[in-house]
C-alpha cells in the first residue's frame, strides 16, 4: 500500500513579480512600477502545494539552493506543513521575472539555472517512488522515474508548458506520462494537431491543454475525442494569472485519481484555475477541498449548460 497519495518531484523556485500597465517596452529608459516582490513559485512548487491544500498526502522532492532564494523556498513548506527533501544544487536556486499587466496576463523571463544534463541522484528519489500512489514530474532532470512508476504501477504525469511541438524536452517527457498537461499559448492554431501527436507517440491516457480564458480541452487516449471544456466564471476579480495553470492541474488530477469522469475533472480544474487568478503571485493562495468542492457547486449548473452536458 501507498502512504503517498502523490509524489511531486523538481520544478521549484522563486518568481520575481513586476506589475506593468502593459506587456510592452515603454518609451523612454525606466518605468515607476508598483513594489516589486519575491514569491515560492514554478510549477512542481504549485502542483506539491496545490496537491497538499487539497489534503492528498503529498511529498515533494527537489533540488535545493544554498542562496537566499533557497531559504525562502524551505521556509514556505516548513510554514504550510509540505513533506520536502532537498538535494542539494551547486548552481543554486532557479527564478523567473514575470511581467504582469493591468488584466492579470503575464510574460515570464525563466533562469532555469541548472546546466544541460543536471539530474537528482536516483538514490535521493526512486526510494520515494516506491512510496507513491501518483508521481508527478515537473523536469527532465529524474530520468528514471518513468520505469519505476510503471514497475510499481504508480500512474504519473507531466506538464510542458508552452510547448511548440519541437522542443525535445518537452518530447521526451510527453512521450512518458499517463496525463500530459500544456499550454496552449506556444502554438494556439496547432494545439490540437500537437495533442495528438502527443497520444500517437507516446502513451498518454489523457492529454489535456488550457487555453486560458478560452477553457481547456482534453483527449483521451480510448475515444480518440477532443473534448472543449469552458473557463469558471471568477468570484472575484482577476488580479493575476501566475500558477493558473497549476492550480487547474491540481484539482483535475484530484478528481481523476478518485476515478471521476473527465467533465467533472474539468470543472474542478477550471474552478481552481479561476480561484488563483484572484490572488497576487504565483501560489499564494491555495484553493482548499471544502473550497473546491463549494465552488464546483456553485458553478455546476451553469458550466454544464456551456459544456452542453
Amino acid at each position: 500500500m501507498a502512504d503517498l497519495d502523490a509524489l511531486v518531484l523538481c520544478g521549484a523556485g522563486i518568481d520575481t513579480i513586476v506589475r506593468v500597465p502593459e506587456l510592452s517596452v515603454p518609451p523612454g529608459d525606466f518605468l515607476t512600477v508598483p513594489p516589486v516582490r519575491d514569491y515560492v513559485a514554478h510549477s512542481g512548487n504549485g502542483v506539491a502545494l496545490g496537491f497538499h491544500a487539497l489534503g492528498l498526502r503529498t511529498r515533494f522532492a527537489d533540488f535545493a539552493g544554498d542562496d537566499p532564494m533557497g531559504e525562502l523556498i524551505r521556509a514556505r513548506y516548513a510554514a504550510v506543513g509540505l513533506d520536502y527533501s532537498g538535494h542539494p544544487a551547486p548552481n543554486g536556486t532557479p527564478r523567473s521575472v514575470n511581467l504582469v499587466d493591468a488584466e492579470g496576463r503575464r510574460f515570464s523571463f525563466f533562469d532555469g539555472r541548472h546546466p544541460p544534463g543536471t539530474v537528482l541522484p536516483e538514490e535521493f528519489y526512486l526510494p520515494l517512488v516506491e512510496r507513491a500512489a501518483h508521481v508527478h514530474v515537473a523536469t527532465s532532470y529524474t530520468p528514471a522515474v518513468w520505469a519505476a512508476a510503471r514497475e510499481r504501477g504508480a500512474t504519473t504525469s507531466t506538464d510542458i508548458h508552452a510547448w511548440d511541438g519541437a522542443d525535445p524536452w518537452g518530447a521526451s517527457m510527453a512521450r512518458e506520462a499517463d496525463i500530459v498537461f500544456l499550454s496552449s499559448a506556444a502554438a494556439p492554431d496547432r494545439i490540437e494537431v500537437i495533442m495528438r501527436r502527443i497520444r500517437a507517440e507516446g502513451r498518454a491516457q489523457l492529454v489535456v491543454a488550457t487555453e486560458g480564458a478560452s477553457g481547456s480541452r482534453v483527449l483521451d487516449r480510448e475515444s480518440g475525442e477532443v473534448l472543449r471544456f469552458p473557463v469558471a466564471r471568477p468570484q472575484r476579480p482577476v488580479v493575476d494569472s501566475n500558477g493558473a495553470g497549476d492550480a487547474y492541474s491540481t484539482a483535475f488530477m484530484s478528481r481523476w485519481l478518485r476515478g471521476a469522469p473527465l467533465p467533472e475533472c474539468a470543472l474542478a480544474g477550471a474552478v481552481s484555475g479561476a480561484f488563483a487568478c484572484g490572488a497576487h503571485g504565483t501560489h499564494e493562495e491555495l484553493i482548499t477541498e471544502d473550497e473546491l468542492a463549494a465552488g464546483v457547486d456553485r458553478v455546476r449548473a451553469t458550466w454544464a449548460a456551456a459544456v452542453g452536458a
